[in-house]
Parts: C-alpha cells; structure tokens; sequence
C-alpha cells in the first residue's frame, strides 16, 4: 500500500463490475487490475472504465507485487480455490457469497487467515442493505426490545441464471437469510435443523442430487434464548422474488413487505389494534459512506437497462449495499482491523446452510456449527 491507498484487483466481471466505479472514486482505493478469461470481454470492460492492468490469467495477477487485495466474483464452486489461492499470495480477500460450498474449506480459509493476518470477508449484501442497517439501528437505539423471534426467506426462481444454479442446492445459498438473522443480535449459530419440502423436477434433482423444492431450517442462537426459522427455494416454486427478513421485538417488530416494491411495516405494542401497524419508508444509509462514493447506494453500473444484470432486475440492486461492502472492505485494510463479517463470522453463516441441507436430507436431525476462531 501507498499513501493509505489500497491496490484492488477484480476478479470475474459479470456482477463484478458493478464494484468498478466504487472503488475508483474510493479515497482509499486505486482500481489497480481486473481478471477475465475472456479476452474481449476484459478488454469491453477495461476499456470502459479506463483500467490498463488487465489479465486473463488469474495467477499471473497474483503474481503482482502491486495487487494488495482481491475482490472475488467467480462462480460459487470456485470462490475456496480463488479465496485460498489469493491468500497463499499474501493478498487481502472480500468474496461474494458463499464463502465456499464445504465444511473443510471454510475451515481452511479460516486457519490461513488467522496463520497470515491477512483481512478476509465474504461480500453479503444483506447486513449492508438499508433495509437491514434501519433495522439494526432501531434494535441498537433499543427501539425493538428484547428480541423474541427472527425470520428470514429468500424465494428465487434461478431458470436462466447460468447453468451452475441447476446444480445447486437451496441451502448452499442461504447467506442472504442466515446473515440477518445472526447479524441483528451479532450472534453465531449454535446447532441447525433443517426439513426439505416438495419436489423438483427430476432432470434438476439429478443435477444438484437434492430433490427438494424449498428447504426450511431453525437455527439456534448462540449464547441466546432466541431461535429464528429460514427457508430457501431455486425452481418450481411459484413465488415473486423476496429476499426478506422479520424481527419481533417485545416493544416493536418489523416485517418485510410481501410484494416487492412495497414499504415494510412496523408493528408496535401497546397500542389499540387498528393502530398496531404502520407502514414505513426506510432511509437511505448513503450519509455513513465517503462523499466521493454516497450515490452508489441509489444507483450502480448495473441499473442501466441495457446493461442489466440478473442480480438487479431480481435482486432489487441489494438495498444499496455495495458501497458499503467495498468500504467496509477498503477501510478495514487501511485501518488494520477486522472487516465485517470477518472469516469466522463468514464461515459460521456459510455453514449454517451447509450443515442445514445436511439436516435435511437426514430427516431433519440436528446439526452442530464447527468452532471457529481466528484466536
């Protein structure tokens, strides 16, 4: 690093691109290289952003002494092997969600992290939506109570993603509602318990070996008398679109929209019935974040019809979370602290949904969370 400046590389630049011109404007970053396989697709995209670093081959890119940190977007069966491969290079990592799709390399990520020193999060959105920091503000400013309960569902009909979602099961990607649920109170998952429920066709059944239509899971909360129930869906499930959460506190609870595009309601205790609810538009969090990069959280690359990714036309642009992820990353480098959610967070929210599709195809029989710690 020069200069508090931290050298970022991108790796993958479908979604990926999306980070570009938040860590150009960054005033902690310098946009230093991007990494595609495909020649014309990286040269369309450097080419655009005006970025002359550019290779082809990921591990010549971990060759250069001037790349700080790696910012992974590559498809979810490859983010251990890049994840692992970036840190052995001595290079600070943020991977887009999951951290990985086994129990044996979370924990590996977790152990090279804590023998290195080197900063590592997984890029969630959902804990950087403004949804979800309105939430936690109101929890912290002591607005909910006592927390009783906690949901979270993520239904998403994955027909015409690339053909890798085909062979995915629904619990393998289950960061978006795990990390809401465990990040609100900031706690870990005890033990996990999972059902499946329905059927898909068999042609994707054979493909991700898990016939499931939607898997459904407890999670104990650690420390905690609290429990908070999850459900995930890919295909054949008739369902908008919904990445949500609800918490229910003892003085108020908050309830994510059913229709996507509404306002989230607000439920307050003590009050007479009718008056029990009410509807609320959640601000914007922009004003935490540098000046230079505050207008990323209402629009992005990607909202551009035609340059729309999937994640935005289904995925509602992630609550205006990317800033916050590529500062929180940036910052956590410059400052020498742990980013949020560091590896063992990562990796405790990772295999929550590991261990739950486990559960559930054992007839629903408990699962205990590893011990993580970078300690």
């Amino acid at each position: 690093m020069a200069n508090d400046k931290v050298n970022v590389a991108l790796l993958g630049l479908g979604f990926g691109a999306e980070f570009i011109p938040i860590y150009q404007r960054h005033p902690n970053a310098n946009m230093y290289a991007i990494c595609q396989r495909t020649e014309e697709e990286l040269n369309k995209i450097g080419d655009q952003f005006e970025i002359d670093t550019r290779y082809t081959s990921y591990e010549e890119m971990l060759k250069d002494p001037k790349v700080d940190a790696v910012h992974i977007n590559t498809p979810i069966q490859l983010h251990a092997e890049h994840t692992l491969m970036a840190l052995r290079a001595g290079k600070h990592v943020a991977c887009t969600v999951p951290m990985a799709t086994t129990i044996e390399d979370c924990k590996e990520i977790v152990e090279l992290v804590k023998e290195t020193g080197l900063k590592y999060t997984m890029a969630e959105t959902v804990v950087y939506s403004r949804e979800f920091l309105f939430v936690k503000e109101m929890y912290d400013n002591g607005e909910l109570g006592d927390i009783q309960y906690l949901q979270a569902s993520h239904p998403q009909d994955m027909e015409g993603w690339p053909e890798y979602w085909e062979r995915m099961k629904p619990m393998h990607y289950a960061t978006h509602v795990v990390s809401p649920v465990l990040g609100l109170m900031n706690k870990s998952a005890e033990y996990v318990s999972c059902f499946g429920s329905g059927q898909i066709s068999e042609d994707l059944a054979e493909k991700s070996g898990c016939p499931f239509a939607v898997e459904t899971a407890h999670i104990k909360l650690k420390d905690s008398n609290v429990s908070a129930h999850i459900y995930r869906s890919l295909f054949d499930t008739a369902r908008q679109y919904r990445e949500s959460f609800d918490a229910y506190g003892t003085k108020k609870s908050f309830e994510w929209p059913l229709i996507e595009g509404e306002d989230p309601v607000i439920h307050t205790a003590k009050k007479p019935e009718p008056e029990i609810p009410e509807r609320v538009e959640v601000p914007d969090y922009g004003h935490r974040l540098p000046e230079e990069i505050q207008g990323f959280t209402q629009a992005g690359v990607y909202d551009a019809e035609d340059s729309a990714h999937l994640s935005f036309i289904q995925g509602g642009g992630h609550g205006g979370s990317h800033p916050h992820l590529a500062h929180e990353f940036v910052t956590s480098i410059v400052e020498d602290r742990d980013p949020y959610p560091n590896a063992v967070q990562s990796a405790n929210w990772t295999c929550v949904g590991l261990l739950a599709h486990e559960s559930a195809m054992n007839g629903g029989e408990i699962k205990k969370l590893p011990e993580f710690t970078l300690s």
